[in-house]
């Protein structure tokens, strides 16, 4: 009867190869998480100076301004929140209903962070109405 000699050395390579490439696809799978838990944070922080600048017109025009004093804001930054720039654009329009003169006014506010051709671009935009 023969002796088989040298398949524990074939096995034990198999072996190897095979936990070396599911080391590298566990390191590439925990790389990918990291990268997406960054840009949920990213896009959180972009909601966020998004809504500050909603809430910085809002309070404008509800302390007697309008418009024309949110038009003319380039771009805000708010502290907390860097790198990230908020641009505000602003239309109203007034109805008359009866014996009232309402104000409708629409406020549309964009943050963005990074440069839209690079990697780490987030930006995020809300809109709201307001009666008066």
């Amino acid at each position: 009867m023969k002796r088989q000699r040298g398949f524990s050395i074939v096995l034990a390579i198999f072996v190897l190869v095979v936990l070396g490439l599911l080391g590298g696809y566990m390191l590439r799978l925990s790389g990918v998480q990291i990268g997406t838990s960054i840009y949920a944070l990213q896009g959180a922080r972009a909601y966020q100076a998004a809504r500050a600048g909603i809430e910085w017109a809002n309070a404008r025009i509800n302390n007697g301004g309008g418009c024309a004093d949110i038009n003319a804001q380039t771009g805000l930054t708010f502290a907390g929140i860097d790198g990230f720039t908020v641009k505000l654009s602003c239309a109203s329009q007034t109805y008359s209903e009866a014996d009232q003169n309402p104000s409708v006014y629409r406020i549309n506010a964009l943050s963005q962070f990074g440069s839209y051709t690079g990697g780490d671009y987030v930006a995020r935009e809300l809109e709201i109405t307001i009666i008066q």
